[in-house]
């Protein structure tokens, strides 16, 4: 019977043992499971300019507002970055490889750039660093029928390769659109449609570069820098111009 007690105490102190140690294990695990490789990141949440600064400077133009839970530029009516405290903003971080996914919206004859890759040079503009993701109204801007072949039209790689399709919505409308950047690889997309696609750095590039009027620009030819990457920039060029649900997701 002492046997038979014994064995059962030895087997119970076991299994509490094992219980014990499985909780412990179960407790842990949260702290221990990896950051999914997926996860979309939030760069403008419709609340407040967390994460974003002027272009060389450390605080927030005045002329940028949120309206309705979007990040809106108040254009002058003067042209590029002609507003009282206006001026080109950016994400205040870099990224490599990424797809960005955002909507725009335009005012009549509204324009404005998505840039990427950027570089913050003292005492050159961001444009001449960075390729731009056009934003424009097509039926009323006079750039949209400036350039070659319509390569000043919204989505398009600006001033160098026309987005096709071109299926942007009139001014006043939400559009959508992605910038997705891997390994030099480029692709625009607008409405749910592929329209651009380039590739950068390669001979191809160069002798894109070496027949537009970046001609000899090096920082632009070398977009991303020595480490090929940059900053998200949203550009102040005159006119009323709304962003929302700007969001990024890492591909390295």
């Amino acid at each position: 019977m002492k046997k038979t007690i014994y064995l059962f105490i030895i087997i119970f102190a076991a299994m509490s043992y094992t219980s014990c140690a499985n909780a412990s294990k179960k407790e842990a695990a949260p702290e221990q499971a990896p950051a999914a490789q997926d996860e979309w990141i939030t760069l403008f949440d419709g609340t407040n300019f967390e994460g974003w600064r002027g272009y060389g400077r450390t605080d927030m133009p005045k002329a940028w507002t949120i309206e309705d839970g979007a990040l809106k530029i108040n254009g002058s009516g003067q042209g590029e970055a002609g507003a009282k405290d206006g001026g080109d903003i950016i994400f205040d971080r870099k990224f490599k490889n990424f797809e960005l996914t955002f909507e725009w919206k335009v005012s009549k004859g509204g324009n404005s750039g998505i840039f990427y890759l950027s570089q913050e040079v003292e005492g050159d503009p961001i444009w001449k660093s960075s390729p731009e993701y056009q934003i424009l109204d097509n039926v009323n801007h006079v750039d949209a029928k400036l350039g070659k072949a319509g390569n000043r039209q919204s989505a398009s790689l600006y001033d160098l390769i026309p987005a096709v399709p071109q299926n942007s919505k009139p001014y006043g409308e939400w559009n959508t659109g992605s910038i997705t950047v891997f390994k030099g690889t480029v692709l625009h997309t607008q409405n749910g449609e592929n329209v651009v696609e380039y590739h950068l750095w390669t001979d191809d590039w160069k002798n894109m570069i070496e027949n537009s009027k970046f001609k000899g620009w090096e920082n632009f030819i070398n977009a991303g820098g020595e480490n090929r990457e940059g900053f998200i920039g949203l550009q102040d060029h005159g006119d009323d111009v709304w962003f929302r649900n700007i969001k990024i997701k890492i591909l390295d």
